[in-house]
C-alpha cells in the first residue's frame, strides 16, 4: 500500500479490478482505495500475471503492507509444492513463521513499488509482519494457499520493507501507524507491553493500554475484543449491513472510517480550537437571478454551467479583494497571522463517501468563464469520488451551499486552517419592500462564520455586507472589481 497523500497512514481497498490469474501490464489500474481524504486508483508497475490479492475488498490496510503479488516470470502460476524464499515467507506465512524469516535479502538499489520510485536500500533489518490473532480466520487475508515460486519476490518482497523501522536505543519498537494511534489515544508507548515479534508494539497493544480492561493479558487472546472493529473482517461486511437491514432490526452499526472519519476529526478540532462567530444577512437577490438567466443565453458562456453559486463565488472573490485581511490563517506554532495574497476557493461538496472540500487554486485570477468551468469540474470530480488529496489541500476560504437542500441558513464550522466560511441559503420568492411597495422578490440569507482570533466583528461585518451588496446590485462586480 503506497503513501497516496501527505500524512496518511492507511487506506481502505474499495474495489479490485483484477483477479488471480489475470494478466497485467505496467501502468494498468489494479484497484481503487479510499484514504481519509479521497478515493484513488492505484496502477501496477509490472508486466506479469496476478498471483494473489492479499486483502479482500473492504479491508483497511496500513501504508507499506503488501496488497498484491505478481508473477513477473511470464510462466504459469507456481505449484503448491514449489519452494519459497525467506523474503516471501516473512510476508506470506502467518504468525507461525520463524523470526529468522525476516532477515533482509541483499538489496539491489531502488526497485519499483505501486506508486513512486520505491524504497532506498539500507542496512536495517526488516521485522516480519505479525498476523492478527492466533487462529487462521484472523490471518486469512494474508495467507497463501499455493506457495509462490522463487520468481515471485520481485513483486512482493520490496514493498514489504516499508513496514519495518530500526528503532533507536531505548525507543519502543512500533510502526508509524501504531505511533499515530498511540498519540491520538494519549498512550505513552514506553508504558505499553509489546506482544509482537522482537518486542514490536501492535495496534492491539495500544488499544489494550488505552482501554480500562480488567486484565490485559499479553500471551492470551484477551486483546481480541479490542480487535473486533479492526480492518480485517468487519469492514468487508459493512456494505452488506448498510445494503440489507434484517426485518425488525432496531440498530445498524456502521464503521467510522475513510472520509467520514477524517471529517469528524477535523470538525472537532476546528470547533474546539478556533473561536467561532457567525453573522447573518438577508437581502433581495432578484437582480442576480435575472443576471444568471441572461448569462445562460450569452454566447461567451455557451456550454458552461451558470447558476447562482457561480455569481456568489465571484462576489466572494471581489469582497476578499476589498477586505484582504479576512483571507488569513493562524499559525499557532510560530504565533503569527499569515496573510494570504491568493485565494484557493473551497466548495463543500456532498459525496456518497461524505462531505469533502476541494478548492479551486488561484480562483482570484480566473475570469467568470474560467471560474464556471473550474466549478463544474470540481463538482463532477467530487461526485464521482475521484477528488485527489492535493485538490483538498491549501484552501483559504470556503463556500457551502445549504440552499440546494431547501435550508434557509446555518452556522457552518470552519474548514481547518481557514479564517472564514460562507453558507448560502435557499433562494425563495418572498414579500419584500421594493421601491416603497411590498412585492414578491427573490430573497436569500447568507451566514458567515469566522475565526475571532483573526477576524473581529468589524471586519467580518464589512465582508459579509460587501458580498450581500454585490449580489443585491450585481453591477458592483464591475465597479468594485
Amino acid at each position: 500500500m503506497p503513501d497516496v497523500g501527505e500524512g496518511l497512514t492507511e487506506a481502505e481497498i474499495l474495489k479490485w479490478y483484477v483477479q488471480p490469474g489475470d494478466t497485467v501490464t505496467d501502468g494498468q489500474v489494479v484497484c481503487e482505495v479510499e484514504t481519509a481524504k479521497a478515493a484513488v486508483e492505484l496502477p501496477i508497475p509490472f508486466d506479469g500475471t496476478v498471483h494473489e490479492l492479499c486483502f479482500p475488498e473492504g479491508t483497511t490496510v496500513d501504508v507499506g503492507q503488501v496488497i498484491i503479488s505478481v508473477n513477473v516470470g511470464g510462466g504459469a502460476p507456481p505449484a503448491p509444492a514449489a519452494p519459497v524464499t525467506e523474503s516471501v515467507a516473512a510476508q506470506a506465512v502467518p504468525a507461525e513463521a520463524p523470526v529468522e524469516a525476516g532477515e533482509e535479502d541483499e538489496p539491489q538499489g531502488r526497485q519499483p513499488v505501486l506508486v513512486g520510485y520505491g524504497v532506498a536500500a539500507g542496512s536495517t533489518k526488516r521485522r516480519p509482519r505479525k498476523a492478527s490473532g492466533d487462529a487462521a480466520p484472523a490471518a486469512a487475508p494474508v495467507q497463501q494457499a499455493p506457495a509462490p515460486a522463487q520468481q515471485v519476490p520481485v513483486a512482493v518482497s520490496v514493498p514489504g520493507q516499508l513496514n519495518g523501522h530500526a528503532a533507536g536505543a531505548g525507543r519502543p519498537l512500533a510502526k508509524p501507524p501504531v505511533r499515530k494511534l498511540a498519540k491520538d489515544l494519549g498512550v505513552d508507548l514506553t508504558t505499553v507491553v509489546p506482544t509482537g515479534p522482537d518486542g514490536v508494539i501492535t495496534r492491539e497493544d495500544v488499544h489494550a493500554a488505552a482501554a480500562p480492561a480488567p486484565a490485559p493479558a499479553v500471551e492470551t487472546p484477551a486483546p481480541a475484543p479490542v480487535q473486533a472493529p479492526a480492518p480485517v473482517a468487519a469492514p468487508a461486511a459493512a456494505p452488506a449491513v448498510e445494503a440489507s437491514v434484517a426485518p425488525g432490526a432496531r440498530e445498524t452499526r456502521v464503521p467510522i472510517k475513510g472520509v467520514r472519519k477524517a471529517t469528524a476529526a477535523a470538525m472537532v478540532g476546528s470547533a474546539f480550537t478556533a473561536p467561532h462567530v457567525t453573522e447573518f444577512v438577508t437581502f433581495d437577490i432578484t437582480r442576480t437571478m435575472k443576471l444568471v438567466e441572461e448569462l445562460k443565453s450569452d454566447k461567451d458562456m455557451a456550454g458552461l454551467r451558470v447558476n447562482p453559486l457561480l455569481l456568489v463565488a465571484k462576489a466572494v472573490l471581489v469582497a476578499v479583494k476589498r477586505n484582504p485581511e479576512i483571507n488569513a490563517a493562524w499559525d499557532e506554532a510560530a504565533q503569527e497571522i499569515v496573510l494570504k495574497h491568493y485565494v484557493n476557493l473551497g466548495i463543500a461538496a456532498a459525496t456518497p463517501r461524505g462531505l469533502i472540500v476541494p478548492n479551486i487554486k488561484d480562483a482570484h485570477d480566473r475570469t467568470l468563464p474560467e471560474l464556471s468551468k473550474a466549478l463544474s469540474e470540481l463538482v463532477a470530480t467530487a461526485r464521482e469520488g475521484k477528488t485527489t488529496p492535493a485538490a483538498m489541500q491549501g484552501g483559504t476560504f470556503t463556500i457551502t451551499n445549504v440552499g440546494v437542500f431547501g435550508v434557509d441558513t446555518g452556522t457552518p464550522i470552519l474548514n481547518p486552517g481557514e479564517s472564514a466560511i460562507l453558507a448560502v441559503g435557499a433562494i425563495k420568492l418572498q414579500p419584500w419592500v421594493h421601491k416603497g411597495k411590498v412585492k414578491p422578490r427573490q430573497v436569500t440569507t447568507l451566514a458567515l462564520s469566522f475565526d475571532h482570533r483573526l477576524v473581529d466583528g468589524e471586519l467580518g461585518s464589512k465582508f459579509l455586507a460587501d458580498v450581500a451588496a454585490i449580489l443585491e446590485q450585481p453591477k458592483r462586480l464591475i465597479t468594485w472589481a
